[in-house]
């Protein structure tokens, strides 16, 4: 009996990928804490890999990352760009995996976003449109 995929399957990774993902970002994170990297952009950063994305094939990867503090993100993913061939000779002896993917890093904005709604959400309207009564906000966030 063949096998059909719902149209919800189709929609997200595969476990496979969650799992390889999951593999390549402490992998990652592993090879970037070791500092293995010499480039001047990358001296004393320390880089948060937050999430690896997989292709459907295996054989390119996606990782999202930022650094600490995310000052100079655009700089450090550049850097990390630059070296990718590098760290993907790294990654080869660090997984056991038929093929070692492709890297490309970017910038993960969602610690950005985040932000920016709780910067929202703090605003003196956006506080008075959740006390319309009038009533004092105590501040403790109960």
């Amino acid at each position: 009996m063949p096998r059909h995929r719902s149209p919800e399957r189709l929609a997200g990774p595969s476990q496979r990928q969650l799992r390889v993902g999951e593999v390549l970002r402490h992998a990652i994170a592993d090879i970037l804490s070791r500092g293995e990297i010499r480039d001047s952009d990358l001296d004393g950063v320390s880089v948060t890999v937050t999430q690896v994305k997989p292709s459907a094939d295996m054989r390119h990867a996606v990782i999202y990352c930022e650094p600490l503090g995310g000052r100079h993100a655009d700089r450090v993913i550049v850097a990390l760009n630059r070296h990718r061939s590098f760290v993907r000779g790294l990654l080869g002896h660090a997984i056991r995996l038929k093929f070692t993917p492709e890297l490309r890093f970017v910038e993960d904005m969602s610690f950005a976003e985040a932000q920016k709604i709780e910067t929202l959400l703090k605003s003196p309207r956006v506080r008075r449109d959740l006390n319309p009564e009038g009533g004092s906000d105590s501040g403790d966030g109960a």
